[in-house]
């Protein structure tokens, strides 16, 4: 079996790895810093990001220990113009957001890498990287490894994109973005954002969990901005004052600051031979609408089930390529979409400041368009349908049922020994087969096993549900891979859609 190399264990890799290991494939995760990270400018978990981490085994008690947003309260010229309701379930979402820093999801992962029985290498700087037909060449200080696959989850600055030598072209959004965790007393509600809004400038204000802990965010002129942490602090807090008419004496303390510059980039190819790469390697972009780290996780999961099927020799190397024709529409549509929010934002034009502050924001008052500003946020709409893995569907499809490509709802199912359980509860690692009636899925789930080998996990469920009268396979990352009511059919979109081949032709032909 084929074993992999994931360089760096930010959010993107620690989820890759966890992915690959609880489907049987040998990994090493490394990280050139000292340790994990103390501080972090990612906020939170949009429901797509929880429900990775759900499926990994990774979510455990972060629900509890997050923040619950309610309301985005949005202020044009220091008044309150409009009150975004957020987290609201919905027929799509049922799920929450969740706020809490990037520090709390990396450890999370980390202790179900660990349970997982492997643990990050740190201080392991990768110093070059050579690759041929068979695998790749890495040089670390003191030591060479050979790997079948390397994957670059090393952010921005990846090494690992160097060295594969793939461009990343982009350009710059906003010169100087300011941000400061610290501790205040702010007159607002522990369960609210509160975003202000004035001319051609912005200030944020999000809660985190912790005694009176609050992250500011904004952009600024690098002229306005003193030296160091104070600078930082100084100039955050004279616009708390400008915009919100709160006295800096409110910031009580400093917890961390940063100061950085927002970039809309895109990695040119995902793949390049043996190495991949995925989250911030492969695309970086504003901040703004929380996701990035989501895009990442997101990543990381569709990348781990097609490796695992190559690795595993169940598949051929050629599905990789279908994670890139997947999962990099999904980064363009982001990268434009935060794009065009940090603009109006920050009200970088005469006319986006007349927009923003006259139409859009008390647009945001409506409850259709709050309803589905967070069901485009949730990341729950992300589809493959129009991609190379469901741009066929085999079968009639009832109207409204999911096609090949969609994320499948999580529907209430069973287990053979009559167990009530969730869709999505059974997936992690695993495929999952599910059936309309006892019994049914047998004929299929020979077939998928056949294809998919015994090193490939395929859970077989009931539907407890109505009006789904087709049989269904679903990858582990919750979408459908294939329905149909045919086990001809089944076995022509694993031969001809996955690439995989079976041992010998099912018998079973129309059911």
């Amino acid at each position: 079996m084929s074993s992999v190399v994931i360089a760096g264990a930010g959010p993107t890799g620690l989820a890759l790895a966890c992915g690959l290991i609880a489907a049987g494939v040998p990994v090493r995760i490394v990280d050139k810093r000292e340790g994990p990270a103390t501080t972090s400018r990612a906020l939170g978990l949009q429901p797509r990001g929880a429900e990775v981490l759900d499926r990994l085994g990774a979510l455990g008690d972060l629900p509890g220990r997050s923040v619950r947003i309610d309301r985005v309260v949005a202020h044009v010229n220091g008044k309150p113009m409009a009150v975004l309701r957020v987290g609201r379930p919905t027929k799509l979402v049922t799920r929450p957001g969740l706020l809490m820093s990037q520090v709390e999801v990396e450890a999370a992962l980390r202790d179900r890498l660990r349970e997982l029985g492997v643990e990050v290498e740190w201080e392991k700087e990768l110093l070059s990287v050579a690759q041929d037909e068979s695998g790749v060449t890495l040089s670390f200080p003191g030591e060479q490894v050979r790997s079948t696959w390397l994957i670059g989850c090393d952010g921005a600055h990846s090494r690992v994109r160097r060295a594969a030598e793939i461009d990343f072209p982009g350009v710059s959004i906003i010169e100087n973005f300011l941000l400061a965790d610290v501790r205040a007393d702010l007159p607002i509600p522990p369960d609210t954002v509160s975003v202000w809004l004035r001319a051609d400038s912005m200030l944020g204000a999000f809660p985190l969990p912790g005694d009176r802990v609050w992250r500011l965010m904004a952009p600024a002129r690098a002229e306005d901005v003193g030296s160091g942490a104070d600078g930082v602090v100084d100039e955050l807090t004279r616009q708390l004052r400008d915009h919100a008419g709160l006295a800096p004496s409110v910031v009580e303390k400093a917890l961390w600051t940063s100061t950085f510059r927002i970039h809309r980039r895109l990695a040119a190819t995902y793949r390049r031979g043996r190495i991949l790469l995925a989250g911030d390697a492969a695309h970086v972009h504003s901040p703004f609408g929380g996701q990035g780290m989501n895009t990442g996780l997101g990543d990381a999961e569709n990348l781990a089930w097609k490796l695992a099927l190559v690795a595993h020799g169940a598949a051929p190397d050629a599905l990789l390529d279908t994670y890139e024709a997947e999962r990099r529409p999904i980064a363009r549509e982001v990268l434009a979409s935060t794009s065009s929010l940090t603009r109006l934002a920050v009200g970088d034009t005469p006319l986006a400041r007349v927009v923003r502050d006259h139409v859009v924001v008390p647009l945001m008052n409506r409850p259709l368009v709050q309803r589905l500003v967070w069901e485009q946020s949730s990341q729950l709409k992300i589809h493959y349908r129009t991609g190379p893995l469901g741009s066929r569907t085999y079968g009639r499809r009832p109207f409204g049922a999911p096609r090949a490509g969609d994320r499948v709802p999580d529907l209430p199912c069973r287990r053979a020994d009559v167990s009530a359980t969730w869709l999505h509860a059974e997936l992690g690692a695993r495929w999952a087969l599910l059936s309309p009636t006892p019994g049914e899925g047998e004929a299929y789930l020979a077939v998928v096993e056949r294809h998919l080998g015994p090193a490939m996990s395929v859970v077989p469920l009931v539907a407890t549900t109505s009006g789904r009268p087709c049989v269904m396979l679903v990858r582990p990352d919750g979408h459908v891979a294939w329905r149909g009511r045919s086990t001809t059919s089944l076995d022509t979109w694993l031969r001809h859609g996955l690439g995989t081949t079976a041992h010998h032709t099912p018998e079973s032909e129309e059911t």
